[in-house]
């Protein structure tokens, strides 16, 4: 593993070890790793000369590209910290980001799926920035045009004085518990992260690396782009999911690494042509904390080549806590996210902080070394999640079994309580997966007045009659877990990671 304790020191050394290599195929774009790191510094050296210090924060509100990597590395090299903005966040929000973050410059593009993002900031109230970029336009090349010999020199002295405890980016949470929160994170916890995550799926300089997983979020950024540039592994950016754009480019680029939600793999399952694609390079699949059917994982196992499945656990305050592993079967891959990662440690917590026993649900509490240190200018959230010797509150709640392997049953915000029963969504929701004609599930605690709460289900399907879901589920669970409104819908919403935006469907629910 390269002993690099900084974004700008790794991008050093993989310029060094993996320089001829190809570093990233985006269209017509394909840089080896020299040129990736030299265009990269030539960036960071632009931001010099747009008066960027060290220290200070430089955001990217952009879909998956090489601009984006260049971006991040050079932004690195120049000292700066890493400010990534949701492409799917409106004008507002994106403008609250760069307000609390202070952003002085920000890298954005034109024109993606229709939206205008500069376009959308019109009329925002952004003091500290100065300075908007557009990839991929006149804009971007104006930018680097800027470039001189000494900014060149001056970018070489900031990548070298970066330190490891020093700020390497300030992702914001999703938002969807209450107004989003800046996770800050240094180089070698970030780092941490990407070089674990290399050990996890044994990624290596001969993978390519489908990157469906948005750049704004960890998954992407950290146990995408910066686990290549920990292994050499090439990047294929995939701006936005298209399942048979997916297909070709596996084929076309002989892709061996596709990590993504569920309904990633599900889509390629049940896509009609999909037998038509040569699929047989793809070796590591890797995906989410949510509750997975074990029939997903047979079909993942049976009709697609992968010989390496993974489930993990993360958040974007800790980066990957446990994971599965190669010889855990169906079950635990499906049910569960597995044991603790390398140097972490995670137990189940009341809610007055007492550890609980094994098989009883509660909070999962982790401690580790790629943990937060801390939210940014927010000491009292920072202090009512991170205790003084490290320990994470989650806000997840799960149950740990005889062999350690954890298993997520749903968020504290969104267990209700039925006439005093504890009611955990993502359990309703993975056993309404098991019914023939339910494709997809969601399930959220509505006001009852007799009960407090009762679920009601939105369910994805063909053919689906809402009252025959309700008489199965009594079937199949306790009378308090069965759903009490069923409502089909033909898709449920989603955010850009592939997590079901819960809110939104209790909006629904509440305009019903």
């Amino acid at each position: 593993m390269p002993d690099a304790a900084t974004i700008p020191a790794m991008a050093a050394l993989a310029a060094e070890r993996f320089g001829d290599r190809l570093a990233i195929a985006d269209g017509e774009t394909r840089l080896s790793y020299a040129d990736l790191v030299a265009e990269a510094r030539r960036f960071g050296a632009a931001l010099v000369a747009a008066g960027i210090d060290a220290g200070e924060r430089v955001s990217i509100w952009a879909f998956n590209s090489a601009e984006w990597v260049i971006a991040l590395l050079g932004l690195s090299m120049a000292g700066a910290t890493l400010v990534p903005i949701n492409t799917r966040w409106k004008g507002a929000e994106a403008a609250d980001v760069l307000r609390r973050s202070r952003a002085r410059l920000l890298v954005t593009v034109a024109g993606f799926l229709g939206t205008d993002y500069v376009g959308m900031l019109e009329g925002e109230d952004l003091p500290d920035l100065e300075t908007i970029v557009v990839a991929r336009s006149d804009s971007w090349d104006e930018f680097l045009a800027r470039v001189r010999p000494d900014d060149l020199d001056e970018v070489d002295r900031r990548a070298a004085a970066v330190a490891p405890r020093d700020p390497a980016d300030v992702l914001f949470t999703s938002g969807t518990t209450g107004a989003p929160k800046g996770v800050v994170m240094p180089h070698e916890r970030t780092l941490g992260v990407a070089s674990d995550w290399v050990r996890m799926t044994g990624l290596h300089a001969d993978d390519r690396y489908l990157m469906v997983n948005p750049y704004f979020h960890q998954f992407g950024l950290k146990a995408g782009i910066l686990a290549c540039l920990a292994s050499g592994a090439a990047m294929l950016p995939q701006p936005v999911f298209d399942v048979e754009r997916v297909l070709e480019r596996v084929a076309e680029e002989k892709v061996t690494v596709l990590p993504g939600a569920p309904t990633l793999y599900l889509s390629i399952l049940d896509h009609a042509d999909r037998d038509k694609h040569d699929l047989s390079t793809l070796r590591v699949a890797v995906t989410g904390a949510a509750d997975i059917p074990v029939e997903l994982i047979r079909r993942i196992n049976k009709e697609l080549p992968f010989s390496l499945v993974v489930t993990g656990y993360g958040l974007t305050e800790t980066g990957t806590a446990t994971s599965t592993s190669p010889d855990d079967d169906f079950e635990t891959v499906a049910t569960t996210v597995g044991r603790p990662r390398p140097g972490f440690e995670v137990r189940i917590d009341d809610s007055e902080g007492n550890e609980l026993p094994i098989g009883e649900a509660g909070e999962v509490v982790v401690k580790g070394p790629t943990v937060m240190a801390g939210y940014l200018d927010d000491a009292d959230a920072t202090a009512a999640a991170l205790s003084d010797d490290g320990w994470l509150r989650t806000g997840d709640l799960g149950v740990l079994d005889e062999r350690g392997c954890l298993r997520i049953v749903g968020r504290i915000k969104d267990m209700f309580i039925v006439g005093g029963f504890n009611v955990y969504p993502a359990e309703i929701e993975n056993a309404l997966l098991r019914h023939p004609d339910v494709l997809q599930a969601a399930v959220i605690g509505v006001p009852d007045a007799r009960l407090g709460e009762v679920g009601m289900a939105f369910v994805v399907g063909e053919s689906v009659d809402p009252y025959s879901i309700i008489a199965w589920c009594r079937d199949q669970m306790a009378n308090y877990k069965v759903p009490r409104a069923v409502k089909v819908v033909d898709e449920l919403p989603l955010n850009a990671t592939g997590k079901v935006m819960k809110d939104e469907l209790r909006a629904r629910a509440a305009n019903r």
